[in-house]
């Protein structure tokens, strides 16, 4: 059952997400004052009810649409170019769209978008005055296991044995640059040990929407005792605040 108030997707272009959640910690602004509380208030309570989003293949018409219609192309074939996208089915060049074949590829745009699975469930996730600290579930599918926030100091800090501190996440309210972000932070945690064998490349991001929901993901890869997770992992999660 979703939680009231869900909103049933969450479009955004997997090239805004990965600007929002990768960008490099030198692009970003400084933490702005107060931002303690601003994390603590955007992290998870206790057994937190969140929503399980994915990524899902997408394709945007919007650019070829304003050229084709700005070229005096054929109106039919172009309904039928964006019922095709609709379906998730890529479009095939026609000449009657009154373009070059090299402007339809330009402007056919090939993105992922993060959608709802409809599932719902409780995080595994404690927290007291001082840290917030996740578990695992099979939901989770391990992602988030060991990974652990101190709230005054703002530190990551993960399994492997390494940590990251918080960089503040730019504002965006403009639509075409994909996710509506309010605020949020990011902690990029990235570390190697040869000795004991361990190391790990992994991001992990907690953003206030435009709607007003929290979104939480991780990516990661890691290594633990010598031992390579096989997978390229990652969790992402929208619940309220």
């Amino acid at each position: 059952m979703r939680p009231a108030g869900f909103t049933s997707w969450v479009a955004v272009t997997l090239g805004a997400l990965s600007a929002a959640l990768a960008a490099t910690p030198a692009s970003l602004p400084a933490l702005p004052s107060g931002w303690q509380a601003r994390v603590a208030a955007l992290l998870p309570q206790t057994g937190q009810t969140v929503t399980l989003l994915e990524r899902r293949p997408s394709i945007s018409t919007v650019e070829l649409e304003l050229v084709v219609a700005s070229a005096g192309g054929d109106r039919e074939v172009l309904r039928q170019v964006t019922a095709s996208a609709a379906r998730g089915v890529a479009p095939v060049y026609d000449k009657r769209l009154n373009i070059t074949p090299e402007d339809f590829k330009r402007y056919l745009v090939f993105q992922n978008t993060l959608a709802s699975t409809g599932k719902s469930f409780r995080l595994n996730v404690t927290r007291d005055s001082n840290r917030v600290t996740f578990g695992d579930s099979a939901a989770m599918n391990g992602v988030l296991r060991g990974v652990s926030i101190d709230l005054k100091t703002g530190e990551m800090r993960g399994p492997e044995g390494f940590t990251a501190r918080p960089v503040a996440v730019p504002a965006n309210d403009n639509p075409d640059r994909g996710l509506l972000v309010r605020s949020g932070f990011q902690w990029r945690m990235i570390g190697n040990n040869a000795q004991i064998g361990t190391g790990v490349r992994g991001t992990l991001n907690l953003l206030q929407l435009a709607s007003g929901r929290v979104l939480l993901s991780y990516s990661r890869k890691s290594m633990i005792d010598r031992k390579v997770d096989e997978f390229d992992r990652e969790l992402i999660v929208e619940y309220a605040r």
